[in-house]
């Protein structure tokens, strides 16, 4: 255990981060026991009884004054700092070359990018791209990346494989990366959480394959208005990532079990508008131990209890969830033409940028659309296509991912569709172009 690690090397003080809030029992044992204060900087819902901690800096604590409450655990470390540079009289802006660390979490941990939270996220990727430290050149030369990062940039090609070293070895590997100030060092331990990243999909794909497959074998599970499956040899690094897939078939709240030495462990994951935390805290008789925030939560819990909490669940759930949090939506921000798509109207759009959570990217609708030419099908799965507005002639290349078993050949048949994406900058080879990226297609 990390405590009695802490005892054995003579070290006084622990600094957690975006955990510890509920250890009420370890930190007491650490203070007891071993004399060893703690400060606790979290940003998940606490529980009852707050940790004896010298320090417990929560946004979410209900006596917390601090007016931002969306910060992540990073972002809690991170005003920490502040503070105690302020307190030392040392200069704050030296912590500013840490801002990459403090954006990559506010993409990762899919926080809102509102209020503080979006000031911190505009410079931290201003110094990812601006002044990138040597262990995130590394991830974006084993990634491919060779444009300006965004938050899509950061969360779907840092995040997963910062995350892969955790979930299928050791994270150390991912904190050796981050540390890193030597290149060539960097690019081997680049190239290490790589390979569990692709370990990772692995196991990502084949629970999903199973977990779809539980569902649509079971006519209970398929009228559910929640999902909670629990199979012993599923991967536990992954069960957040599994949860996540199911609701993109299956739009309900979800939770994906899996054995955990003598206990289960589970992640848990939502839908728009649905409090998750609330709905797994009602069923906290039948947990060990859980925790969380409204969109995403962790859990353990006996396996003799899994079959009544996956009874409790489904009824908080069916009590509580609304009809329309079950239908999956898309919220369209304006109806336009292919004509209005020009460089001003995109620059503009990028001054409400970063887009992420409670600031997502504009969404647009354009009708009477047909094809320009044959839709092209990229790695099995995604649709590239040249489409063209009817009511002008105008014509812009858009991307439909994973979106080539569903509409290939209806596409191909349809005279005329509606098509609803967002705007992006592409950038290949030095050139710059605008592009489509589709989020449906009505035919």
């Amino acid at each position: 255990m990390g405590i009695e690690w802490a005892a054995e090397k003579g070290i006084s003080l622990i600094i957690c981060l975006d955990c510890g809030i509920k250890s009420v029992e370890l930190v007491t044992l650490a203070k007891d026991k071993y004399g060893i204060d703690f400060i606790i900087c979290d940003h998940h819902n606490p529980g009852e009884i707050l940790p004896p901690a010298s320090a417990v800096l929560d946004p979410k604590r209900k006596d917390c004054p601090y007016p931002y409450k969306e910060l992540t655990g990073c972002g809690v470390g991170f005003k920490f700092l502040q503070a105690f540079c302020i307190k030392n009289n040392y200069p704050v802006e030296k912590l500013h070359k840490h801002l990459d660390f403090v954006a990559t979490s506010i993409a990762c941990d899919i926080v809102p990018i509102t209020g503080e939270n979006r000031v911190l996220m505009f410079y931290g990727l201003k110094e990812i791209n601006q002044n990138t430290r040597t262990s995130l050149k590394a991830l974006k030369e084993i990634a491919g990346l060779t444009s300006d990062m965004n938050v899509d940039n950061v969360v779907f090609n840092f995040g997963p494989r910062i995350n892969a070293a955790g979930r299928i070895a050791h994270a150390h590997a991912a904190v050796n990366l981050l540390l890193s100030e030597n290149y060539k060092e960097a690019q081997d331990f680049a190239e290490k959480i790589n390979v569990h990243n692709i370990e990772r999909k692995g196991y990502d794909s084949e629970m999903t394959i199973e977990a779809l497959a539980m569902i649509e074998g079971n006519e209970t599970l398929l009228n559910a208005k929640s999902t909670v499956l629990y199979k012993e040899t599923w991967h536990k690094g992954v069960v957040g990532i599994v949860a996540s897939r199911c609701i993109e078939k299956y739009h309900r709240p979800t939770i994906i079990l899996t054995k955990s030495d003598t206990k289960v462990g589970g992640s848990a994951r939502s839908v728009p508008g649905f409090n998750l935390y609330d709905a797994v805290e009602s069923c906290s008789d039948l947990l060990e131990q859980f925790g969380g925030h409204t969109h995403a939560a962790g859990m353990t819990l006996k396996p003799e209890n899994v079959e009544a909490f996956k009874q409790k669940f489904e009824q908080v759930v069916s009590e509580r969830i609304l009809p329309e949090q079950l239908i999956p939506q898309i919220s369209i921000d304006l109806c336009i033409d292919f004509a209005d798509i020009t460089q001003k109207f995109y620059n503009i759009k990028q001054q409400m940028a970063p887009f992420g959570p409670e600031n997502m990217q504009p969404v647009f609708v354009t009708h009477h659309v047909r094809l320009a030419s044959k839709p092209q099908v990229l790695k099995i799965k995604h649709l590239k296509l040249e489409l063209v507005d009817s009511t002008n002639g105008v014509v812009f290349t858009a991307l439909g991912f994973g979106m080539a078993e569903e509409f290939n050949n209806a596409l191909q048949k349809a005279t005329e569709f509606s098509v609803v994406y967002t705007i992006e900058e592409n950038n290949f080879r030095d050139k710059k172009s605008l592009q489509l990226y589709l989020k449906d297609i009505k035919v």
